[in-house]
């Protein structure tokens, strides 16, 4: 079978499509034929070893998929040969066939296109556990997304909106914050053209934020937590900026404010149960229409380079999905 390969840590450009074995599940594994898997920002990172996990070389990146069960390991009842699965597999999904570990694969709800099932579980995991999970955000409160068209971004926007809360979305574009509107954001900010601070003043009453999520981190951190609201619960999802920002301690301090981490992987790994509920009711919410996942390209497994590519350069909107 063709995989994606990582043979040395470096950018995309060093990524190789090549032939190799294919194996049979071990105990606790499930053989998937992969359908669709999603790209995420932390595919980038993996392969030039700046991620949190670090697999030996040579693998293959893609952290999640939606495909066929070929084969299951000893163990493995849940799901069976022939049955359509969504897996938060870490790596190796970005190849024609990948062996999951089986208590991160499940049932894909009936009726979900497969490039569906594959984009949903991350970011949408991702931000239902910041937002609904580790924030606690409540009807009627104000919420800034900062990052607000990328994948966990634009998922914020939603379940914030689902929630009940006001929402504020930034991005660098007045392209990217038109899609925000469109996935229900309130007020916008372009933060590449006026202060993000006044931005935030202006679109928060002066109270600022009760809850920033920011997947950017970099210069935008600073400011942003400086305007947060008394009691305000700032989320640290990730650091696409490529740079990780030093916060000044004196700043929760006179807000009374959290900075509270967010990795959903660990969390899903930790806490089956509760990430099962937060998919449920994701779930739910995307048959009553109050989210709409939003798929904006779709790349060929040889193209694998080129959408993780795309996701560094910042040029993504929404999810992009590879298809083997």
């Amino acid at each position: 079978m063709k995989a994606i390969l990582c043979k040395a840590w470096g950018g995309p450009e060093t990524l190789v499509l090549e032939e190799v074995a294919s194996r049979e599940p071990d105990a606790g594994e499930v053989k998937i034929r992969v359908r669709a898997a999603g790209v995420n920002f932390p595919d980038v990172l993996i392969i030039q070893k700046k991620y949190q996990i670090q697999p030996a070389l040579p693998f293959s990146p893609g952290a999640e998929i939606a495909g066929d069960v070929l084969s299951v390991g000893t163990g493995v009842m849940h799901v069976k040969p022939g049955d359509k699965v969504v897996s938060f597999c870490g790596v190796g999904g970005f190849a024609e066939e990948v062996i999951a570990p089986a208590n991160v694969t499940m049932p894909m709800p009936p009726g979900v296109p497969y490039p569906l099932a594959a984009i949903f579980s991350l970011a949408y995991g991702t931000s239902w556990h910041a937002v609904r999970d580790r924030a606690a955000l409540q009807a009627g409160e104000t919420m800034l997304v900062l990052g607000a068209s990328g994948g966990v971004g634009l998922a914020a926007v939603e379940i914030g909106r689902a929630i009940g809360a006001r929402v504020i979305a930034a991005a660098s574009t007045d392209e990217k914050l038109a899609i925000c509107k469109q996935h229900g954001a309130d007020a916008l900010i372009n933060y590449s053209r006026e202060d993000l601070r006044e931005a935030i003043k202006r679109e928060s009453g002066g109270k600022g934020p009760d809850v920033i999520f920011d997947p950017v981190g970099g210069k935008f951190a600073e400011p942003a937590f400086r305007s947060i609201g008394w009691r305000g619960r700032y989320l640290v999802i990730g650091f696409a900026d490529g740079e990780i920002p030093a916060l000044p301690l004196n700043l929760p301090l006179l807000k009374g404010a959290s900075i509270v981490g967010i990795f959903w992987g660990e969390f899903a790994k930790r806490e089956p149960q509760l990430n099962m509920k937060g998919l449920a009711e994701m779930m739910t919410w995307m048959r009553e229409g109050k989210i709409k996942p939003l798929i904006s390209k779709s790349y060929v497994l040889a193209d694998a380079p080129q959408a993780l590519m795309d996701m560094a350069a910042r040029k993504v909107i929404g999810k992009i999905v590879i298809t083997p």
